[in-house]
């Protein structure tokens, strides 16, 4: 794979993610995929997928779980639905994370990677400890797989992620960074952010996102890549500079209008396909 690959994030049956179809049209070589549905993730499938990417060229790098019952309406309702947090669906969510991680193994794939939640900010709170040993469990797993967990940014500032990663102990636990949420979430300026957490980067999101006038209380809004304040030209110098070569896989979360959503993903991949040539 080249440095920097422009990627995208696709689905099958789940997800905000584009259709295989879309990587093609593009010429886009690189996907994450948002796991399917559990009834779909079958060795017969996995195996008819694999054949496709073989057939288009297509490299799987990152595996995403998701689970039933999540919503994303508001910042409160992301806290009280998302990821493994909540404590009344976090024992089935981790059984049916493991069996995503079991299934992205049957498609070759060694990442894993999820939205876990908010993790509380006081460490002293029994569910922090928690979160840190459902987390254990999970990169437990995956290690038997041969794989690494990568845990989505957003949710968390730069420097809780970091101590919250260090505090499972788990040496398969990274971060996939999206510079978008940190501004959707209103958690942290994203490129001081990037900078902090760089060692601990291995797979990354192209989306981009505008403040909200109450930041951590209401929604930024996502936008279109480049029209956006994370600054995508400082974004990927700083991702050179942290020594990040993965790939670039671009999201926009607008499955409700296909459309617009593949000519935005076009354009940013135009616009990452040029930036990269004059950084690297």
């Amino acid at each position: 794979m080249a440095d920097w690959e422009v990627g995208v994030f696709t689905s099958i049956d789940a997800g905000l993610g584009v259709q295989l179809q879309v990587a093609q049209d593009l010429e886009i070589k690189t996907i994450q995929l948002h796991a399917p549905k559990r009834t779909s993730r079958t060795p017969d499938n996995a195996d008819r997928f694999l054949g496709q990417l073989k057939d288009l060229g297509i490299e799987l790098t990152c595996v995403f779980g998701g689970f039933d019952g999540e919503s994303y309406a508001d910042i409160p309702t992301v806290t009280d639905t998302v990821g493994l947090v909540p404590s009344k669906t976090r024992a089935e969510r981790l059984r049916e994370m493991r069996e995503i991680a079991d299934f992205a193994r049957l498609l070759e794939c060694d990442v894993v990677a999820l939205h876990l939640g908010f993790v509380p900010h006081d460490r002293t709170e029994s569910l922090y400890q928690e979160v840190v040993d459902v987390t254990r469990q999970l990169c437990g797993h995956a290690e038997q797989n041969d794989q690494a967990v990568h845990l989505e940014t957003g949710q968390e500032t730069a420097d809780g992620l970091l101590q919250f990663i260090d505090d499972t102990g788990c040496e398969n636990l990274f971060i996939n960074f999206d510079p978008a949420n940190m501004i959707l979430y209103g958690t942290g300026q994203p490129i001081e952010a990037l900078t902090k957490l760089g060692p601990k980067v291995r797979s990354v999101h192209c989306k981009d996102a505008t403040w909200s006038d109450k930041p951590g209380e209401t929604w930024g809004s996502e936008v279109p890549l480049g029209e956006g304040q994370v600054d995508i030209e400082a974004y990927l110098r700083t991702l050179k500079e942290i020594g990040y070569l993965g790939p670039l896989t671009i999201e926009r979360e607008i499955p409700q209008e296909p459309e617009r959503q593949k000519a935005e993903i076009a354009h940013a991949s135009t616009l990452l396909r040029r930036l990269a040539s004059e950084i690297l």
